[in-house]
């Protein structure tokens, strides 16, 4: 079995303090601020290495707010008639709206020719786009 490399936001945090800070931070990225967010003190002790979290409570916009941000997971799909591969931003009037990944002008595909795209595909397609901005000087 391979080992598969994390970077420094997939590997598991050393400290409570640390996972607190980096959901901080993750939360503010997506303009939810949670003000109770904190390591729960009853849970810590120099013995158990397995504090708690506390999330708090938040009012019901910050609970929307973060319910939106849960739910904006990228859905990328292959349009069957010319293999290109998008991600799919709607579907409108019996259309599915796709987009090149990265940005680019959406197409309309019918819903019969939308396959789903295989993971390995899209994160290729991904890092062909970084490279090709990298080259022409786009960050």
């Amino acid at each position: 079995m391979e080992a598969k490399e994390m970077n420094a936001d997939e590997r598991p945090a050393r400290t409570a303090e640390e996972a607190v800070e980096r959901l901080r931070a993750a939360l503010r990225g997506v303009g939810v601020v949670l003000p109770s967010l904190r390591v729960d003190p009853l849970s810590v002790s120099d013995e158990d290495p397995y504090a708690l979290v506390d999330l708090g409570r938040c009012n019901l916009g910050v609970a929307s707010r973060l319910a939106a941000a849960l739910g904006r997971v990228p859905e990328y799909a292959v349009d069957a008639r010319s293999g290109r591969l998008g991600e799919v931003m709607g579907r409108v009037g019996g259309r599915v709206q796709l987009r090149p990944v990265g940005g680019g002008r959406e197409w309309d595909c019918p819903p019969e020719s939308v396959e789903p795209a295989p993971p390995g595909e899209v994160l290729r397609e991904r890092v062909r786009r970084l490279n090709r901005n990298s080259v022409s000087g786009v960050t």
